[in-house]
């Protein structure tokens, strides 16, 4: 059976919309996707990234950031996307423990972990 993924989900605390815009929209590119008029009370948003990526912020009452679990987000240049989380005060932690990808976890503005990640050039190099 044919697979991808279409979208992940993350959660945030009630209020945190116009944070997740800042970010998701703001910082890092992507694009507002109108959610369906049947979903919108519930609040959060949802953004695209060009290509088929979608992140979903949905809102929880009893928020927890997630610390363990992720996305896995694959960037064309993780070097440059790591410069300018660490300049905009975003915490940078490089993980080497894959050797096939160079990749960082970071924070959203609601404290959920992210990873982004670059596929390693042959021989190691990014």
């Amino acid at each position: 059976m044919e697979m991808s993924l279409h979208h992940v989900q993350l959660s945030g605390p009630p209020g945190c919309e116009d944070d997740a815009r800042a970010f998701w929209v703001g910082f890092l590119g992507l694009v507002e996707v109108p959610k369906p008029e049947a979903l919108r009370a519930r609040g959060g948003a949802w953004f695209r990234a060009e290509g088929c990526l979608e992140v979903h912020v949905g809102i929880e009452a009893d928020f927890r950031p997630a610390a363990k679990a992720h996305p896995g987000i694959a960037v064309v240049d993780v070097e440059a996307l790591s410069r300018a989380v660490a300049d905009a005060g975003r915490p940078v932690t490089w993980d080497e423990n894959v050797p096939e990808l160079r990749r960082f976890h970071t924070t959203d503005p609601m404290g959920n972990r992210l990873e982004f990640q670059q596929r390693s050039a042959p021989g190691g190099g990014a």
